[in-house]
């Protein structure tokens, strides 16, 4: 088995929770590549995070966390800046976050310091996020992604509090039908989805970027499942397992974390049944993060969703 590479951004999650009655923030380790990154070494694949991380203790954090969660750092830089916060608030399990720090810790890294061959002897490449609106992560992505030959994968992530106005969404989603463009396979959220292309239901986004040139399409729907568009087969809806939520944050990026581990153990699946059976395993890893706090954390061992799903 080979190793993916996750590039993208780390960060610090500070969580709206309580504490003897009184308003806190609980520190989270987070950013959405990094909970993939994690995620794939705690399902059993080998994973290199590479990004940009302030020099600050919240950043020494970080990295500890990654390694020990058996996420390699040799494609990582340090930049002369405090680590970005994400302050997130809950309605329900959904968070909300709000970014702060400028410039960005996470927006650093410049096509120059790539470690080209580790992307060269990647099976798998991770690209996405918000690292697509700092121009120097996205040429950087760009760089990358021309480099792997091996699978791409792809995931926008929109977070629109960070997109000033529709010139900047349209840029956004100029930037997304390049690399679906390019892409294996693509994951996205039914938020996604209706920020990317409004009024259009999913099933049409999941086959427009199949259209583009993307390999396979995954739109999750939360609750209700994923909608999956493989090969040249119409686009079918995967039910999601029946859990009681309490925090979905990392849920869409362990189904990503899920898609990669099993693309370094298997390959890509050879016909759309093949698809939907890892959706559905992706799934599970979903629902199982959302029963347990807190992203990156949140991640389990396919011994945890086995005896979680025994089915």
């Amino acid at each position: 088995m080979g190793y993916a590479v996750v590039l993208g951004e780390a960060l610090v999650d500070l969580l709206d929770t309580e504490c003897d009655g009184v308003p806190v923030y609980r520190q989270a380790i987070g950013g959405a590549p990094l909970n993939v990154a994690v995620g794939v070494a705690r399902l059993g694949g080998a994973v290199q995070f590479v990004g940009s991380l302030g020099d600050d203790v919240l950043a020494d954090r970080i990295r500890a966390f990654l390694a020990a969660a058996g996420v390699g750092l040799a494609g990582t830089v340090t930049a002369a800046v405090p680590t970005t916060l994400a302050v997130a608030t809950f309605s329900g399990a959904e968070p909300d976050f709000r970014f702060y720090g400028d410039p960005p810790s996470y927006s650093r890294l410049t096509p120059e310091d790539l470690d080209v061959a580790l992307l060269e002897g990647a099976d798998v490449l991770y690209c996405g996020s918000i690292v697509l609106l700092a121009p120097a992560m996205l040429a950087a992505a760009r760089r990358a992604w021309s480099l792997t030959p091996g699978l791409r994968v792809f995931d926008p992530n929109v977070r629109p509090r960070l997109l000033d106005g529709p010139a900047a969404l349209a840029g956004l989603r100029a930037v997304v039908a390049e690399f679906a463009a390019g892409a294996h396979l693509v994951k996205l959220s039914v938020a996604d989805a209706g920020l990317l292309y409004p009024g259009e239901p999913v099933e049409g986004v999941a086959a427009y970027l199949r259209e583009l040139g993307a390999g396979t399409v995954v739109v999750t729907l939360g609750a209700a499942g994923a909608v999956v568009a493989a090969a040249d087969a119409d686009p079918v809806r995967v039910p999601a397992p029946k859990v009681t939520a309490v925090d979905a944050t990392g849920a869409g990026d362990s189904v990503m974390a899920a898609l990669v581990a099993d693309l370094l153990v298997d390959g890509a699946p050879a016909d759309p049944g093949g698809w939907n059976e890892r959706v559905a395993f992706a799934l599970r890893v979903a629902g199982l993060v959302c029963e347990r706090p807190g992203g990156a954390v949140a991640m389990p061992t396919r011994a945890e969703v086995l005896e979680r799903f025994p089915a």
